[in-house]
């Protein structure tokens, strides 16, 4: 197949489903699971601010999603018809960049049975329509993938300057990968790209994130990418572990007896009094720090179970909404059922794939799936943080796919106890 014609199947395949959903989700788009990036675009194309209340700037959230959303806005207004195209239009990017990923590093009809097994995945179907940042995460981490193979195979230097300022982008749009800019590093050095490539790549990311941390120190009075400490610690708190297990999300753990107010709570009560209330985010964010840290100091047990929560949430194949109502219908259905029968088998396959792929895919492959669930260790897991880096797992299964239909079988360890 051509690549035109590969590019074709690719976007109708990914746009024709999303938009039967945005059809059927048309009224829920704005009205559930909304990121409360959305507040604060809203005002920003309102007032100039970008925050919660105008004419006080906030750093409460990792802030890609919000400058995407503000372009919307201004483009094409508020509406469920310009977010959805433009979301349909993002998700339609990272699936050709899944495609041109495969066929470059695996195989032609390898990237596009990668492509359509990852844009198809019935979440990323519901979760693409709905305003939650996780959107942009996608085409980011597929460039990063892209970009670290390319620099790691040309050991050239504008390509890892590339992938250090696409990684840069990444971390505002998701501060759990603040680290993920020197572990790519590291990845190149494995890679024999060379020291200069391998320093590029943490420099650049620092390129692009500096902008925005400036701005925090100017405008709201610390040196960071997110003031929302308090989400960090509801994630690593004696409360946390309990409430996961009983259902519950972070969100449902008790909070602190007379905490001052977060910056959205302050956004609400502006919305719905014209009462503007000082708060210090910096303050509140050292304060939730410093209580975080006590908690894995004192009671580093009670963190363990946490991270083994977590890592269960995070590859659990059903869809775990994690304490949300769940609804009724076909989507309760294909929340149930659809999800995991996806899932389970894309999961096997991809295992099946860590031995089909070169050793730089594979090793890039397990760096991606590793930090993740590392990740969760800290925070917290659940689906809609996995699914992102999902084309990872797509990509490794279309690699066993492909290798299959050529009559190869993998080569799986055998018990200690069968070696010779």
């Amino acid at each position: 197949m051509s690549r035109g014609r590969a590019y074709a199947v690719i976007v109708g395949v990914c746009v024709l489903p999303r938009l039967a959903v945005l059809l059927h989700e048309r009224g829920q788009i704005l009205a559930e699971f909304v990121e409360k990036s959305d507040v604060m675009a809203r005002v920003f194309v309102e007032t100039g601010t970008f925050g919660y209340v105008p004419g006080e700037p906030s750093a409460s959230t990792q802030p890609f999603y919000g400058w995407f959303l503000v372009a919307v806005y201004w483009i094409g207004g508020r509406n469920w018809i310009a977010i959805g195209t433009a979301q349909i239009l993002v998700a339609a990017i990272a699936a050709v960049l899944v495609y041109e990923t495969g066929r470059r590093y695996i195989s032609p009809r390898a990237g596009l049975l990668a492509a359509l097994i990852w844009t198809i995945q019935p979440y990323l179907l519901w979760h693409d329509l709905h305003v939650n940042r996780e959107i942009v995460d996608q085409p980011l981490g597929v460039a990063m993938f892209f970009l670290a193979l390319r620099a790691g195979e040309t050991r050239s230097l504008p390509v890892a300057g590339a992938l250090g300022l696409v990684t840069g982008l990444a971390v505002l749009s998701n501060s759990r990968l603040a680290l993920f800019p020197l572990v790519l590093g590291l990845y190149l050095v494995w890679r024999h790209a060379g020291w200069a490539a391998a320093a590029l790549v943490p420099l650049m990311a620092a390129v692009a994130i500096a902008p925005w941390v400036v701005r925090n120190k100017v405008e709201v009075g610390c040196f960071t990418l997110t003031t929302d400490a308090r989400a960090l610690w509801k994630a690593n708190n004696l409360n946390t572990l309990a409430t996961l297990r009983a259902g519950g999300w972070i969100d449902d753990v008790p909070d602190l007896p007379n905490r001052p107010p977060t910056p959205s709570e302050v956004g609400d009560i502006y919305e719905q009094t014209g009462r503007k209330i000082p708060i210090d985010e910096c303050a509140q964010q050292e304060d939730y720090q410093e209580l975080v840290l006590e908690f894995w100091r004192e009671h580093p047990g009670e963190k363990a179970k946490l991270a083994a929560q977590a890592t269960a949430m995070l590859w659990d194949p059903r869809v775990d909404l994690s304490g949300r109502t769940e609804g009724g219908g076909a989507t309760a259905v294909a929340r149930r059922w659809f999800e995991p029968a996806y899932m389970i088998p894309l999961v096997v396959l991809a295992l099946a794939g860590l031995f089909a792929v070169v050793p730089s895919v594979r090793v890039l492959a397990l760096v991606f799936l590793v930090y993740e669930t590392a990740m969760a260790w800290i925070f917290v897991g659940t689906t809609r943080y996995r699914v992102p880096w999902d084309f990872v797992l797509a990509l490794l299964a279309a690699a066993a796919i492909e290798r299959w239909l050529s009559g190869w079988r993998p080569r799986w360890p055998r018990p200690f106890s069968q070696k010779r």
